[in-house]
């Protein structure tokens, strides 16, 4: 029993000397910390050097400030001007990597020719150019998706606020340092609409570009709502009780229609992959048996 014990522990002293030995210490962790960013900045900035050449390619003349691709971005949380090189960089790249795959598989594989060829390689092309703004669709459609759950809490939490006794401005600061232990996007968006009235802007201006970032019709409902409220005097509490029974009113209703195509969503699963292997479990064995049974009957023939 000695033996075995002495293994144990020199086994486990090594394991956690080693594990000592490599695991760095808070100063090192921080010293990384600091060297990681600044080699994701420097990654940043030659990526971006790279898309600006793709980007000119394929990216419009418009301006760009008042653009409804900028819009689009804005709704999937995407701040930075430079997002839009790697964005139009990506529409120039991916229909090359599409089209010579396309290319290669239609014309080795398939012996496609002349016109054959030409549609094969355009299609695939033409799907490239397209993967960004599904790609771009789908971010703002979950980000929208977050927001429009958590919306309802937040206007909630505004209505307490206000019948405790603060402002509008105070308590839309209050809701967005509350909120974003439940939507962090939620919470940047109502931050900077406090942000903006700080630095001076009018509150019907900030809330209107809330909304316009967004693009969320509950939020347009929002700002038009206090708007109104502010300027014709009338309560913003009663306002907001009315509101936030509406808001959550729809969130239920939404819920409820995506419970209902549920049965028909599980159809698809179930013819393709559930129903076969019933139908293999219960006539397998009949089958089975018929065969045993017929195959004298057919020899003796």
């Amino acid at each position: 029993m000695l033996l075995p014990l002495l293994v144990f522990l020199a086994v486990t002293l090594s394991v956690v000397g080693l594990y000592f030995w490599l695991t760095p210490t808070r100063t090192e962790q921080r010293l990384q910390v600091l060297n990681g960013d600044r080699q994701n900045t420097q990654w940043r900035q030659t990526m971006v050097k790279l898309a600006e050449p793709l980007a000119n390619l394929s990216s419009p003349t418009a301006d760009w400030d008042s653009s409804a691709l900028r819009v689009r971005f804005f709704n999937a949380g995407i701040r930075n001007d430079r997002a839009r090189l790697i964005y139009f960089a990506t529409k120039s790249l991916l229909p090359l990597l599409f089209a010579f795959p396309a290319f290669a598989f239609s014309r080795v594989t398939l012996q496609a020719e002349g016109a054959t060829l030409f549609f094969d390689v355009s299609t695939a092309a033409l799907i490239g150019c397209y993967v960004p703004n599904v790609v771009l669709g789908w971010l703002v459609r979950v980000r929208q998706r977050e927001l429009f759950e958590n919306f309802p809490d937040a206007v909630d939490l505004m209505l307490v606020c206000v019948e405790a006794g603060l402002g509008l401005d105070a308590g839309l600061a209050r809701v967005a340092g509350e909120i974003k232990m439940k939507s962090m996007a939620l919470a940047e968006e109502l931050h900077l609409t406090n942000l903006e009235v700080r630095a001076g802007g009018a509150r019907e201006k900030a809330l209107k570009n809330l909304a316009r970032r967004t693009g969320l019709e509950e939020l347009d409902t929002f700002a038009v709502m206090l708007t109104q409220a502010d300027k014709f005097g009338t309560s913003v509490g009663d306002s907001l009780r009315v509101f936030s029974d509406d808001l959550r009113h729809k969130r239920q209703t939404r819920a409820e229609v995506r419970a209902a195509k549920v049965p028909t969503l599980l159809l698809i699963p179930m013819v393709l992959f559930i129903f076969p292997s019933i139908i293999m479990v219960m006539m397998g064995p009949a089958a089975i048996q018929i065969i045993r049974a017929v195959m004298p009957l057919l020899t003796g023939l």
